[in-house]
């Protein structure tokens, strides 16, 4: 017997064997009004609810639901009430600019646009069939609770959300996960890292970044307590962690950096020592960071490589029994690694050193855009971008082969940001290339060569940027050049520029 693999499968189950638990904490403080405590059975009333007011609106199945928010029980609940009933959701990044959600609503064909509060003004523009900001007064019109929803087959292979991610072109693509893809990322995730129902998960991770690396899901699936953050602050994580009993979180190189500097002027006993477990991703922190994780906070340090693009799941780093008698420091440089692939998944490493995987958890495709597709599946392989090597089973990222910049946790275009600064008419020439920060990993530095007789200082070319872009992608630094080498036929070797603000590392990301 095969039976489809749907999103809606974890939620189901959370009614049927936790109706009464608490699910989700709301954010206390949401400009939409918080939800509260929500139970697992009213959580699945809510999607019902959601699904059946999509239904009254003519949102048929297939159709697209963009949301732009920050973390809220409101959007958890969206996983469910929009794929989970044969839509498609596209959660979207709340720090873009205006131009740049209208471009994914566009071109996802979207005919539904949720916003937070807090960018409806700042979307106010971007045309779309249907537009809610949320809130007490869109939960009436969006909530049917006097209807049974319709629940549209859905198979395995259909799309369940599509993830827009910068990659290496100025317009970002829209990443097709399928059910499968999420359902075996979500299974994957719990079974590498421990997912129990016993876990209390504090949301530090963006929801729409990856769809919150599938944590939605799969704390749901276990009956777990979702504990919702709405923004990233150290000594508001330590609080959660010691109000709620969190036992699990995640979060990129960033967040670790803002709790241990929050727990530097802490009060009284650090929260969660051995009882947090944490997954970061984005990119590796430095050894130090690991052993400071494991002695100061006294938190189980684990890592996780991925990409949107599979789902993200390709490896997991976790201690295992072998290390247990090693020196802090040695087990450190053991957890910095990448890490071996998640079960059921091939990585392997081309000759020209480029990170290759197959995996079920590997997109369907990129939305509309056949060509890339093509591209980035070549020979039955995801083509990462990404370098590294393989030791011993054991993955390391060596450097990005792709142009981009991943700073927080965040990616950001290369060309993006370039194509922005050659829009102010003092810029001749720009390369914009990552080197590192101690805080966000890297930030984004722009190389500049001005036009014969222009003039135009850093804060300028920044202010450009940032009036253009979200904050996040826009340069922390300028440097002016009077030229930028190329080679024979022209182009930039962006590796090349990297090279002096990497010097003396041992890997060319951080």
């Amino acid at each position: 017997m095969q039976t489809p693999l749907s999103v809606m499968d974890f939620l189901d189950r959370a009614e049927q064997v936790y109706g009464d638990r608490i699910g989700i904490v709301d954010e206390p403080v949401q400009p939409a009004g918080s939800w509260g405590e929500v139970t697992y059975r009213r959580m699945a009333e809510l999607a019902r609810a959601q699904a059946a007011g999509l239904d009254r609106l003519g949102v048929g199945p297939g159709a697209r639901v963009a949301v732009v928010s920050q973390n809220s029980a409101r959007l958890m609940t969206s996983f469910f009430g929009v794929s989970g009933f044969g839509r498609v959701l596209v959660p979207v990044n709340f720090r873009l600019k205006a131009e740049e959600v209208a471009y994914i609503v566009e071109q996802s064909g979207a005919s539904v646009l949720l916003m937070d509060p807090e960018v409806a003004d700042a979307l106010a523009g971007v045309p779309v069939e249907h537009r809610f900001v949320l809130g007490a007064e869109s939960d009436r019109e969006l909530y049917a609770f006097d209807r049974e929803p319709v629940r549209h087959p859905v198979a395995e292979s259909d799309t369940a959300t599509i993830n827009y991610t910068s990659g290496t072109t100025a317009r970002p693509k829209g990443v097709r996960l399928t059910h499968r893809n999420l359902w075996l990322n979500a299974t994957l995730m719990g079974l590498h890292f421990g997912a129990g129902d016993r876990d209390v998960y504090l949301h530090t991770l963006p929801m729409f970044h990856a769809n919150g690396w599938g944590l939605p899901y799969v704390i749901t699936g276990v009956g777990g307590k979702h504990v919702v953050l709405r923004k990233v602050d150290g000594a508001e994580i330590l609080r959660r962690i010691e109000q709620h009993g969190v036992t699990f979180l995640c979060g990129a190189p960033a967040v670790v950096a803002a709790v241990l500097a929050a727990a530097e002027t802490w009060d009284g006993p650090l929260p969660g020592r051995d009882r947090v477990r944490m997954v970061v991703a984005g990119a590796p922190p430095p050894t130090s960071v690991v052993q400071r994780v494991e002695a100061e906070l006294g938190w189980e340090f684990m890592q996780l490589y991925g990409l949107t693009e599979t789902s993200p799941a390709v490896t997991v780093n976790r201690t295992r029994a072998e290390w247990d008698a090693l020196p802090p420091a040695e087990r450190a440089e053991k957890l910095v690694q990448a890490g071996a692939p998640a079960l059921g998944t091939t990585v392997r490493v081309d000759g020209q050193g480029e990170v290759l995987v197959r995996s079920n958890t590997v997109l369907d495709g990129y939305w509309e855009r056949p060509d890339e597709t093509a591209a980035a599946l070549q020979d039955g392989w995801f083509h990462t971008g990404d370098g590294g090597t393989l030791t011993d089973g054991y993955l390391t990222i060596s450097d990005r082969k792709k142009d981009v910049i991943i700073t927080g946790g965040e990616n950001v275009s290369s060309i993006e940001v370039e194509d922005c600064l050659y829009g102010h008419p003092a810029v001749e020439e720009v390369a914009v290339i990552g080197v590192p920060d101690e805080k966000w990993g890297e930030t984004i530095k722009a190389l500049v060569v001005l036009r014969e007789g222009a003039k135009a200082d850093e804060a300028e070319l920044i202010a450009h940027c940032k009036q253009r872009l979200a904050g996040y992608k826009s340069p922390t630094s300028v440097e002016f050049r009077t030229a930028l080498a190329r080679t024979a036929t022209g182009k930039l070797q962006k590796f090349r520029l990297r090279e002096p603000y990497w010097s003396g590392r041992e890997r060319g990301v951080n």
